[in-house]
Order: C-alpha cells, then structure tokens, then sequence
C-alpha cells in the first residue's frame, strides 16, 4: 500500500464554514474584550490578610518581611526609622493595616495606603518621600488620604535628574524594572516602553548607586557619577530562584522545586527559527536527547528525556500528542518544561519517559496594548551529501571491476574509448552532473508572524496569527506550508472569579509530485547515486523526451508534477480550551474547571501517473517509446480526530505562623478520543481524470478507534521557611486498553529537598558562603506507568476475522476450462482472532533521580548535578516452552515479563556577567543516558551455546541493550602470496575471492574460519539517539547590539556504512568519490599482472556487496562524535530617539544562521552526523541563512 495513513499525530480540520465560525468568535472576543477594559477599575488589596510572627526583629527588617510576604512596598525615609526598635508580636490572620499598625506601636510614625504602596510618615509636620506614578513627592504627616501633594523639590537640594530606558537582552523594553538608589527606598519602576526618571539629591549625585532589579533578570548595580541618562540592557538570570516553573498542573518556584526539572523561555527559543518545535530544542536542556535524520520541509526532530522514549507532551494543560507539538507556531511560546523524573507521576498512564510542558503566550496585566511583526526570509541548503565521480571516474573504476572479476578482454572497454571518457570533451564522451541538475539551491523559507498583546486591570489578551513556508532543494514543487492562529484571552469577572479561553488553530499543506513507494523524495535522493554519470535526463538533450536509462524511475527528468502525478496531505485543526478559576472565602483554596475541545481533519489526496522513457535513434532523427511505467496508482484518504478533556482542579496554599508552606493539590480528569479513518484506492484509465470513478476501485478500508481515560491526582507540598521541603504526590489511572481487572493503576512518588545555603550555620560561614552562596540537595523517587503497548484497543474480548479467506465452490472443469460458470459460488470462512489477551497490564517504571543545584559568586554562576536510575518492568514476552496447538490458529498471548534499566545523569553550568559594558552569559549542558537488559523469562531457553548467551543482549541478563555488533578488520592483504598462505578462511571459499586490499578478520574464536561466531561489539545503537547530549551557548549585548550562539552535540551513536557508502556501483549505479580516490588499485589497470598500489579501501568489485568486504565490521563502523553550530544571530535594534521619531517601541533587524556547519568524524564521507540509514542517502538537514525584523509599536 502506498502512501497510506502516516505515522503522524492528528492535525484536523475546518470547513470553510468553521473558518467563519472562528472568524465570528475572534470578533466577540475582540468586542468583549474591549467592553471590560472600559470597565476596568483600579483595584487595590486592603482587605489582604496576614499571619506572621516577630520575635525581637528589628523594624527595617519586619517591614522586609510584610513585603516578602504581601504584594505591598513600603515608601520611608531611611532616616526615619530607628532599627534600634525591636519588635515582639504574633499575628494571625489579619488585615495589613492591623499589621502595619502593630510595627508602628509607640513610634511617632503614621502611614497611608494607596494601591499596593505603603507610605510612611512623621506624625505631625514631618515630610517623607513617596513614589507616585514614578515621581518624587512629599507629603504632609496627619494629612487624609486626599490630601495635596507637595513638590519635594521645595524641601530637598537635587544635583541632577536621571532618565534612561531598561531593555531586555533581545532589546524589548522592558517595564516593571525595580531603580532604586542602593541603600535609600528612593526609587521608581520603568513604564510599560521600559522608561524611567529619577532626581537624585545631591548627597548621591556622584558615588550614589543605582540598583536594578526584575524577576528572571540578574541584579545589576550602575555608579550615578553625574549622568543625566543610563540606559541597560538587562541579563537573564539563567537559574533565578525567583523563577517560577510550570509542572504538572501548577506552578512552583525553583528555589522550592523538588523534581528533576528544566526550562526554556521564548527569550531562549527566539533565535532559532525552526519551522517544528522539536527542531528548535537541540543542545537547550539538560537531559533532553535529540537527533534529526531527516531535514525535508515540515520535518521534525526525535527529542527523548533521557533517551528513555517519546515522552508526554501536555499544552497549556492539556494532554497532546507529539503532532501537536511539533506544529506549534515558536512564536506563541512562553515557556517550555520537562519534567525528567518522579514527578512526572502526577501524569500517571502516560508518564514514563517524561513530560513535555509548553505553556503559550498571554496578556500583561496593566502592561497596555502592543503590536508586533516578527518576519524572516531565507535561504537553504543541504548541510552535507555524499559525492560521487564522474564518467571518466566511473569508466576507469569499472575498467578495474571488470579486470578483477575475471571478464574477457572482449568485454572490458578499451583503452581509446576509456580515453575518451576520461578527456570529456567529445560529443558522446561528456559526463552528466546529476547533483547540479536536481538539487536546486538557495530553496527559499520565509516567516511572519504578527501579535497583538496588553491588557488592564480586569482583562488579559493575545492575538497571533503566523504563516511560515518550507521549499525543498529538489525542486520548489516540494512544500511544506503552516497558518497558526493564536488566542488568549483572560478576564476577572469578580475579585474571585476568573475566567479565561484559548484558541488555537492550524491549516497545513504538504505538496509534492506523486512518486512511486511510501516517500515522495526517495526517488530524487536515490537518484544522485543510481544514476550513472554517462546517462543524461533526455533522449538527445531534447526536454519533451525523457531518457530511457538503466534506472527508469530514478530519472529525475520526470520526476515532477505534470509527468509523474501529485501528492497533497492537507490538515486543519482547531483547539479550544476553557477554564474557570474560583477564589473561595476560605483563604488559599482555589478551584478551577478546565474544559477542551479538539477537532482534526486529514485529506491526502495522490494520483501517480503512468509515463513513458524514450530512446533516440539517431540514424532515422525518431525516438521510441522503451520505457516507462504502465501501472497507475490513484489514492484518497480521510481522517478526523475528535477529542475531549474535562478536569476539575483543587489547590490550597497557606503560609501558618510565617514558617510553614502547605501546598495541595487534587485533580480529576477525563480524556475521549475518536479516530475516523478511511482509505481509497482505485486504477485509474487515465491520467487526465481528477476523481475517483467507482468502477476503478479496488480498495477501501474503514477505520472507527476509540480511547478513553481517566484519572485521579493528589500532590501534598510542604516546605518550612524555604529550607526543608517534602513533596508526596500520585495518580490513579485507568486506561481503555485492558481487561476490566486490569484496567486501573496507582502511580505514587515521593521527593524532599535540603537548602543547605539558608541554614544559620552555613551563612556564618563566609568563606564558604560567599561563594557557594546557593546549595539545594534533592532527591525523589517514584512509580510512573506506560499503557502505549503493542495490543488492539479490545484484545482482552474474543472475537473473530470475517472474511480470512476466501473459496471457490461448485466449479465444474474440462480440460482447465470452467463449463458452467453458473454453478460457481463464493464462500468466506470465519477465523478466531486469537486468544484474548487479559493478562496484559501496565509497564511500570520505578524512578530514582539524586541531583545537587548551586550557586557561587550570589547566583553569578548557576549549576545543577543529577543521577537517575529508572527500572521498568512488565515488559512484552512470551513463555517460549509452553506450546500451543497448532490446531488453534494462533501462538501464546505476551505476558508482563521481562524488565530493563536506564542508567544515567547530567549537569549544567552558566555564568552570566557585564565586563566593560558588555553584558554576556555563557554555559552548557552535557547528559548521559544507556539502556541496560535486565531480567527476562527462562532466558536460558534463548542460549543455544556459550557463545549465544554471549551474543544475545536480548536474553542476556544485566547487558547493555544498544551494543553494535560486528567483526574485528585488523589489516588488509598486501599480495596474492600472502593470501594463498593465509590459515584462516576469510570468505568462506578458501579465499579464492580475495585480492591484494581486501580486508583480513580477526578470528576472535580461532576455528580457522570466519564467521558470525567472530563478531564482537564494535560500537552503539544505530537507530536511536546518541547516549551522550551536550550543548553550549553564548550571548553577548553591547549597546544596541545583540548576538547568540548555540551549539549542540551527541556521542556514543554509531554510523554504518554500507551500500552505497561501501559498495561501488551498487545497483548498478555510480559509486562514491571517496572510495574511488583512495582504494587499492592497479599502475595499469588492464594489466592483472600490474604492481599493486595501496590505498585505503578495496580494490573495486562491480556491484558485489555480498563479498566478505562489506561485512559489517569496524572498517565500516563510525562511532560518531559531533558538535554542530545549531543556530547563531546578530541584531542591532534602532537607538530609542529614532524610535520615537517614527513612533516605534521597538525596532530590530538581524542576520541569522542555522546549521552554519557540523565538527565532526563522518564530514570526509559526505555524510550528515545525524544520519541513520547505512546507504547514507537520507534527505539531510538544512542549512539555513536568512535576515529578518522585529517591530513593535
């Protein structure tokens, strides 16, 4: 069957109508949106409650306290306070001005409360300063709230005003940026374009320091020295304790995170423009593996956490395939989390190799509205593809094949004609360059995405919509094409109740000629290769005849969409996510509601035509039809996904006597899926004909598959005064795939970390602590579950197959002849469809992961170490010695049997720092991560001999699964005497195929012969992705212009070469340039007789790849090793006096790189590192350059 469903995740489908549909709901969420912010009021947070304890603190620093533990910020004069004061109080659940009262008990200080400010002031006719709306102003003591507000420049002596602007390391305002005069509580915050003033008073004018400060950015300190303007680019703070983490169904902050887990922002993600998602993630996080083996437009990459499988990936909250993820628009991403270890548990049934959390864009409270366009166009083209000869090459290689097998001089091509070849230059003696003719370079890709973003105090929004196109280097009829529409919407209804709606959407296009076989590029690549380079795509270079040559159907001369056919795969989705929040009176209890709506519509549409190849005769000017392809193939295919998900969510977070934190949380959930398939195929009469006609049809296939789940979480958090934290967390799940008594699974974990650096002790040591000044130690453990096994959706029902075969009844025959066909009859038989399979349950993993995170130099340097341990058990096997009758039809059912091990860990370092105005932060990541056999059933009924168990990893116990095995290539023979003496038989002939270069085999069991008994490991897995990941990365800001660089790398895979990368002229096609310019050869090779030049590779064979040569051996064998500058851009962004003139937030451009170039052991065979197949031929990546612009306003 060709080109049937592929094995990707649903992406659906709208009608046109639903186009109209989500047209008209963008438009009432537009109007809606609009009518709350005219609505919107300015809300305030007296009726906040506290609980916290003094115990003989100082006043400085119980105000210190109030605020870390209220969103409200004191405003004072320094030397109003007397920290002599020391305070002694216990209050519980109180309002803050009750609290704020008690700190000021017996002191001639008043206070005002205005928004989340708390102003202090000198009872009677002291003034103090206050910050309003970022300006300075003074205040009269015992005056009422509404009291006018007098200028402090009556009272106080400035030496000069400062203003600047505060940007991020991408050059995006930044507002909400903390400015403080270091020592005072003099300060103001930047607005929402990243603005700010400051008047200084003369005492700080020249050594006063400004200190700023924002979530998820370093602390940066700046000397005044009479500047009248500081601009600053702020510096990520790659591991801030104040960042706030998405996991499973909530939030937490990092400094309290138990779990082995890593994240990416947008900031991290802006700067590869990948058209999939997985594309964009190599080298970014500890932990995660990846690997691309193919670049074709619309591809993606396998990313693993800690190589351990495909894991979860969840959405905004919601449970999505690996579909979904990949054809996200990078634009729409705020933040990306894996969760790499117990807990991961809180997904139960589908959180065995870990979780993938993206959390989309959303509005700003307050941050008013904002319109950005993000465009790049660019060029591509293939990192890498092997190379091949030319015709004299060819002719001379093949003169040498045909004198080694032994042909008659008749047959061999003689030395005037081998001349001619190899001089080129006649007509008829010209080679042809396959590679120039198809590969088409520079193929273009281009992105835009446009946003619209802000909100007020009651609402929330963003908008986006993004288009991106992909074209292949083969020609620009092969396409890739996305439209991704983006919103989000929040609204507080109530002080309690919230409500919010995510709406997302995707259409996607695939277009491409109609090749024969499953891959539409398969022809072209194969074609560089069997092509042989005297054959030219034309009968008489005449374009409206394609050539008749050896490989018809590689001939890329009709290899496009008018002589081959088309091949169209269309999706169109749509996501639809609701959610309610409810504050409840009882403080710290919240509930929310979460229902989503997915919808997905497939359409592959493929005609591959019939097509003729021609051959030119020259004698009478003609051509003639000698070949081609008279077998049609017409092909339609639908399917439609539909899916629902309900959760219904508790939390509680409650802080009791200012020491002890208990978070909690409960979750139900429901997920139902339907898949609706249905394939055509039909044998159209002609190619002209667009539909498929009834009569023509040979095939349809009707598919309707249901999955349902649900489940059950609980996670208890408690942590007391940030130091000691404990973590107990679990999910029961049940799951559509087993027998009602095996249907539910109960996945509990457990997790507890130490902050060594917030002990008393620690912090008293200085030397120790002022350098190590961050240490957390963790650990967890915990069961997850897998329930994605190889069985049917109702295998534990007995059931049956109609038709299994089909018989012809009441034939009467003469002679062969049938002689009354009247009689005849057609009976179908009914077949049991096996045993049902009711033994069957989850695949368990049991999860160990230790891990330190640190910090020196006060965060400066950041780091996390981990090792994991991770069992699974209940793996598929069968009970080799028990037996079946045959007479049953069918073999015993698998059982939960066998279990195996990964092993593994990781670690991360960055720095990050300002060195002359130059803001910078560099690190890296490098991960580690092998599967190991553990036990399995009887594994001795596997072992036939020793060298069986040896051999077989598979039955083997406590063996690594992924060992690479092959012979062991100690040399090469230098002469034919060396091989008539040789006592061990190399080829399995007495070495009567042998040759001088041919390769010699270690004979490891010294039989004299050489066989599989002789193989060994020799490398790693093939297929999977590399056992060791690392990545690097740097970025560098310097007045307007930015710069990043990441790279990213894997060892401990192997490549092997074979077929086309190890055999010359296989299927008769060319052979590669690197075997060709250094292999074993002869001075004269029409001479047998001619001494023997050495080389590297054999001597050449014509299309013989069973000679004992092309074993697999570690001749052939690359244990690869690469690191690949992944991405690399630089930006300039237009100086703040240009961007007002034109009314500009922002405005930058920038240069970008993708896959500029790859370090590593494979580069001299014209292959890509990341590569699997062994014939080399797999469509590399690309190698991308583009410019582009971000504009905001």
């Amino acid at each position: 069957m060709k080109k049937t469903l592929r094995n990707e995740s649903p992406e659906p489908y709208w009608q046109y109508t639903g186009i109209q549909v989500i047209t008209r709901m963008v438009a009432f969420l537009i109007a809606s949106l609009s009518l709350f912010q005219l609505q919107a009021a300015d809300t305030v947070h007296k009726s906040e409650r506290i609980t916290v304890s003094f115990d003989q603190t100082a006043l400085k620093e119980a105000i210190t306290l109030l605020e870390n533990k209220t969103p409200y910020r004191f405003f004072y004069n320094h030397r109003l306070i007397d920290d002599s004061k020391k305070i002694t109080a216990r209050l519980v659940n109180v309002p803050i001005r009750v609290a704020v009262s008690a700190l000021l008990k017996g002191i001639e200080v008043d206070f005002k409360i205005k928004g989340d400010q708390i102003i202090l002031k000198k009872k009677r006719a002291e003034l103090v300063l206050q910050t309003s709306s970022g300006t300075l102003t003074l205040v009269a003591a015992g005056e009422a709230d509404n009291t006018a507000e007098t200028t402090i420049d009556n009272f106080v002596r400035y030496e000069l005003t400062v203003s600047g602007q505060v940007f991020a390391e991408n050059s995006d305002p930044l507002p909400g940026v903390s400015v403080l005069i270091k020592g005072t509580t003099v300060g103001t915050v930047t607005d929402q374009d990243g603005n700010y003033t400051l008047r200084i008073p003369d005492e700080f004018a020249a050594t006063g320091i400004l200190v700023f400060s924002f979530i998820g950015y370093a602390r940066q300190e700046v000397t005044v020295n009479n500047k009248t303007v500081i601009d600053l680019t702020m510096t990520p703070d790659v591991s801030s304790l104040e960042e706030i983490l998405v996991i499973g169904y909530g939030t937490q902050k990092r400094e309290t995170v138990t779990g082995s887990v890593s994240a990416v922002t947008s900031k991290d993600l802006e700067s590869v423009h990948a058209v999939t998602t997985s594309s964009m993630l190599a080298g970014k996080l500890p932990g995660l593996s990846f690997r691309q083996v193919d670049g074709r437009p619309g591809s993606s990459a396998s990313i693993q956490i800690r190589n351990m499988g495909s894991p979860l990936f969840v959405i905004d909250g919601i449970q999505k395939d690996e579909g979904q993820f990949n054809n996200i628009s990078p634009n729409d991403i705020e933040s990306l989390t894996i969760l790499k270890d117990a807990s991961a548990s809180v997904y139960g049934s589908r959180a065995a190799n870990g979780v993938v959390i993206v959390t989309t864009k959303k509005g700003k409270t307050g941050s008013g509205n904002t319109f950005s366009v993000d465009a790049y166009t660019g060029w591509q083209n293939w990192t890498r593809f092997p190379e091949t000869v030319n015709a004299g090459d060819w002719y001379t290689a093949k003169v040498e094949a045909d004198v080694n097998d032994g042909k008659p001089a008749a047959d061999i091509m003689s030395r005037e004609e081998l001349s001619k070849w190899q001089a080129g230059t006649e007509k008829g003696y010209r080679s042809f360059d396959w590679y120039k003719y198809i590969i088409k370079g520079n193929a273009p890709q281009s992105s835009v995405t446009m946003s619209a973003t802000g909100g007020s105090d009651k609402i929330n929004y963003y908008f986006s919509l993004g288009r991106v196109k992909q074209s292949s280097v083969l020609g620009r009829e092969y396409t890739f094409e996305r439209t991704n529409i983006q919103t989000n919407i929040g609204a507080q209804i109530t002080n309690r109740f919230k409500l919010s709606t995510q709406i997302n959407g995707r259409i996607e296009t695939r277009d491409q000629p109609g090749i024969p076989g499953e891959d539409d590029y398969w022809l072209p690549r194969f074609a560089l290769f069997r092509n042989r380079p005297f054959e030219r795509p034309f009968a008489n270079d005449n374009p409206d005849y394609p050539n008749h040559i050896q490989n018809d159907e590689t001939n890329f001369a009709w290899l496009n969409k008018k002589d081959a056919g088309y091949w169209t795969e269309d999706w169109r989705v749509l996501q639809l996510n609701f959610t309610g929040e409810y504050e409840t009176p009882i403080k710290g209890l919240k509930a929310k509601g979460v229902y989503s709506y997915y919808y997905a519509d497939r359409l592959m549409n493929g005609h591959e035509y019939t097509y003729d190849t021609y051959t030119y005769e020259e004698a009478t000017d003609t051509y003639a039809r000698t070949g081609g392809s008279t077998n049609p193939w017409r092909e339609r295919g639908t399917r439609k996904v539909l899916e629902t998900v309900v959760q219904g969510q508790l939390d509680y977070n409650h802080t009791f006597n200012g020491s002890h934190t208990l978070s909690a949380t409960f979750v139900a959930e429901r997920i139902n899926r339907r898949n609706l398939e249905t394939w055509v195929h039909s044998v159209p009469k002609t190619n002209e004909l667009p539909i498929l006609l009834f009569n023509d049809m040979d095939t349809y296939n009707d598919i309707d598959y249901e999955e349902a789940r649900i489940g059950y979480v609980g996670r208890l958090s408690y942590d007391y005064q940030g130091k000691y934290l404990l973590e107990v967390a679990g999910r029961r799940d049940a799951s559509w795939k087993f027998a009602p008594g095996k249907r539910w699974g109960v996945f509990p974990a457990v997790s507890a970390g130490w902050r060594i650096s917030e002990e008393a002790f620690y912090k008293n040591f200085t030397p120790l602590s002022n350098t190590l000044s961050e240490v957390k130690i963790r650990a967890s453990h915990g069961l997850l579950g897998d329930d994605n096994i190889p069985i049917g959706s109702f295998d534990y029902l007995s059931g049956y197959r109609y038709p299994a075969s089909t018989a012809i009844l009441d034939m009467i025959r003469t002679g062969g002849q049938v002689i009354n066909s009247t009689t005849v009859k057609t009976a179908y038989d009914v077949q049991g469809d096996g045993r049902p399979i009711t033994n069957i349950s989850w695949l368990e993993s049991r999860m160990t992961d230790v891990g330190i995170d640190y910090g020196l130099l006060n965060g400066k340097i950041t780091g996390a170490l981990d090792y994991f341990y991770r069992k699974r058990t209940g793996l598929f096997q069968r009970k080799e010695d028990v037996l079946m009758p045959r007479e049953l039809g069918y073999d015993l059912a698998p059982e939960n049997l066998r279990s195996d091990a990964y092993v593994g860990g990781e670690a991360s370092l960055a720095y990050s720092g300002i060195v002359r105005g130059v803001s910078f932060s560099v690190g890296g990541n490098v991960s580690y991560s092998r599967l190991k056999q553990l036990t399995g059933y009887k594994p001795e009924l596997n072992w036939g001999n020793s060298w069986d168990h040896y051999r077989n990893t598979g039955a083997a116990t406590n063996r690594w699964a992924d060992a690479l095995w092959g012979l062991d290539a100690i040399g090469q023979f230098t002469s034919q005497e060396q091989i008539a003496s040789y006592p061990v038989d190399i080829d399995g002939q007495g070495n009567k195929t042998l040759l001088p270069g041919d390769l010699i085999y270690k004979d490891i069991n010294t039989d004299g012969v050489i066989n599989g008994y002789d193989e060994r490991p020799i490398g790693y897995s093939r297929t999977n992705n590399p056992t060791v990941n690392y990545g690097l990365f740097i970025t560098l800001n310097w007045k307007n212009f930015d710069f990043r660089a990441d790279f990213s790398g894997g060892s401990m895979f192997s490549n092997v070469r074979r077929w086309e990368m190890a055999v010359p002229f296989q299927n008769g096609g060319n052979l590669l340039q690197e075997l060709y310019e250094d292999h074993w050869r002869r001075e004269d090779p029409y001479d047998p007789n001619s001494r023997w030049i050495p080389g590297k590779y054999p001597t050449m064979r014509y299309a013989n790849g069973d000679h004992s040569n092309y074993r697999i051996s570690d001749f052939w064998v690359t244990n690869v090793r690469y690191l690949r500058l992944r991405t690399m851009e630089v930006g300039y962004s237009l100086p703040k006096t240009l961007l007002e003139k034109v009314k500009l937030k922002r405005a930058r451009v920038y240069v970008n790189t993708f896959n500029l170039f790859s370090i590593d052991n494979v580069g001299k065979y014209g292959m890509e590192p990341e590569v699997a197949n062994e014939n080399g031929l797999q469509y590399p990546q690309h190698k991308l350059v583009n410019i582009g612009v971000n504009v905001s306003f």
